[in-house]
């Protein structure tokens, strides 16, 4: 007998909807085709213990499965369910007469309850894209695939509870998640608040400026001035995910099986990788692709400390994908695409021994030292950050005194009024909707200077042997200046207080 049950493969972000044909046949003999890798390969033990724990068995006959399309890689043990259910249905241990309405996903323990599985969300999608009634998996993974509206989802402990599902019609309890409602509610309660910080008044007005138009930032200062803490506040001032973006952050954090109970996720992420990262692990890679922190990122921040301490290679790789947006990662067989639209802070002490450029520190890194240290970091890659910016140390008087500093709550407000504005200006316009994100065209458009503000330009141009990419930031920079106080037009100051955000261009850092 034949009989066809649906699972779904992840590709990327995107979900492929694998069919599995079971047919029993006379003879003896289990045959698994459609390029299976491993954990696929040795799922017929996990079957096996989990149906004879639950009063159902193998048959002793030539079971020969196929997984459609045969010529598209399968990997992982999330069709544990989907073998098994079909199994049983083509040895007419259970009726399957509904069995074809249903996705079924899920990893088997031996005695019969369901372990969660990568890539609910993607999987729900693709199922209600293609009609399914419903979709049955993990109970972990339940909330996480009910965010999507017009699929029933049916979260399940055991496989007993499928199999009188199917064969005993028992009701399956269906998950509901009034998605938008559920989104909306959700109080943003930051972890970390501005509030806490003491002084640096002007490192928290550049963290500003980067929150309102999404630029890359990176801070300069020795041990203990505060740049990890600042960094670990910028979230917190950064506008609400619309829900587009939270649908598509949560896609990505669900392939590599990040969300789970979660549901949708509320909160731009936040990143922080060792600097003894990989390549691979960074933007994205392996054998078979998966997700990397650049992505893991997409719609929130993606902080680098120490970042000369990182391998130059590894930072080369990030330089495509900071300005496409994307990242794309092709192997012999199949390409995939991932976004990875991130804020990058970056951080880094000045020199090996972190002091230098302090007059009251002695000076501990000779020149070639020096020059060693900060040349890890290549100038292309220091011209994709827009905004470069020295950490002082804060004195103590600033230190000790009770009064607190603006809250993250308020300085957020600004952001929102400023990211409004942007909203407005890009509305027309596919795929840019803050100042970081425009090209060459927009920036002619919506960045025009007048005389005097070109004069200034064209003189730190000459002065600072600034490239082309790095002109294209200021005016970029000077724009969310102007935003953030309600200017229509970019002004003198604001290009002149934009032109103060490249330390790193100055005489005397990379000179």
């Amino acid at each position: 007998m034949l009989t066809k049950v649906y699972g779904s493969a992840v590709f990327g972000i995107e979900a492929t909807t694998i069919v599995v044909e079971v047919n029993i046949d006379k003879g003896i003999g289990y045959h698994l085709v459609g390029l299976p890798d491993n954990a696929i390969k040795e799922s017929n033990f996990r079957i096996a213990a989990a149906l004879q724990n639950n009063d159902y068995r193998i048959p002793g006959k030539k079971i020969t499965i196929n997984m459609a399309p045969a010529d598209m890689r399968k990997e992982g043990s999330a069709y544990d369910l989907t073998l098994a259910i079909g199994i049983l249905a083509a040895s007419g241990q259970i009726r399957s007469e509904n069995i074809e309405n249903y996705l079924i996903m899920g990893e088997l323990s031996l005695d019969g309850s369901l372990q969660p599985i990568k890539g609910a969300l993607p999987i729900a999608i693709k199922a209600q894209q293609e009609g399914f009634e419903g979709f049955i998996l993990p109970k972990e993974n339940a909330n996480e695939a009910a965010v999507v509206d017009g699929l029933k989802v049916y979260g399940v402990e055991t496989i007993k509870q499928v199999i009188d599902f199917f064969d005993a019609d028992l009701p399956l309890e269906q998950t509901v998640v009034d998605t938008r409602k559920t989104f909306y509610e959700q109080q943003y309660l930051p972890e970390f608040d501005f509030a806490d910080v003491k002084g640096q008044e002007s490192i928290k007005r550049c963290m500003e400026i980067a929150a309102a138009g999404g630029h890359n930032i990176i801070l300069i200062g020795p041990p203990g001035a505060g740049k990890t803490m600042l960094a670990k506040r910028l979230p917190s001032i950064l506008p609400p995910m619309t829900l587009h973006e939270a649908l598509e952050t949560t896609k990505i954090h669900s392939v590599v099986g990040k969300v789970k109970n979660k549901g949708l996720m509320s909160q731009r992420p936040f990143r922080n990788p060792h600097h003894t990262i990989s390549s691979a692990a960074l933007v994205g890679g392996g054998s078979y692709p998966q997700p990397g922190e650049i992505s893991l990122a997409h719609n929130g921040v993606l902080f680098l400390d120490e970042l000369p301490e990182f391998e130059r290679r590894v930072l080369e790789v990030m330089r495509q994908p900071m300005e496409d947006r994307e990242v794309t990662i092709a192997r012999a067989q199949f390409t995939v695409t991932y976004p990875s639209s991130f804020m990058l802070v970056a951080s880094m002490n000045p020199s090996p021994g972190g002091y230098f450029n302090d007059p009251d520190a002695p000076v501990t890194s000779s020149p070639a030292e020096m020059q060693r240290y900060l040349g890890k970091i290549s100038g292309p890659l220091l011209d994709r950050i827009d905004i470069h910016i020295e950490v002082t140390p804060v004195p103590f008087d600033k230190l000790s005194e009770d009064r607190r500093g603006e809250s993250s709550i308020v300085i957020r407000k600004r952001v929102e009024a400023a990211r409004d504005i942007q909203n407005q200006r890009f509305a027309e316009i596919e795929g840019i909707h803050y100042n970081a994100q425009m090209g060459t065209k927009h920036i002619r458009e919506f960045c025009k200077l007048n005389d005097s503000s070109k004069n200034l330009l064209k003189e730190a141009m000459q002065r600072l042997n600034l490239s082309a990419r790095a002109y294209d930031r200021i005016l970029k920079v000077s724009r969310t200046i102007a935003d953030l106080e309600g200017f229509p037009e970019v002004t003198e100051n604001h290009i002149s207080e934009a032109i103060q955000y490249r330390s790193l261009d100055r005489e005397g850092w990379l000179g």
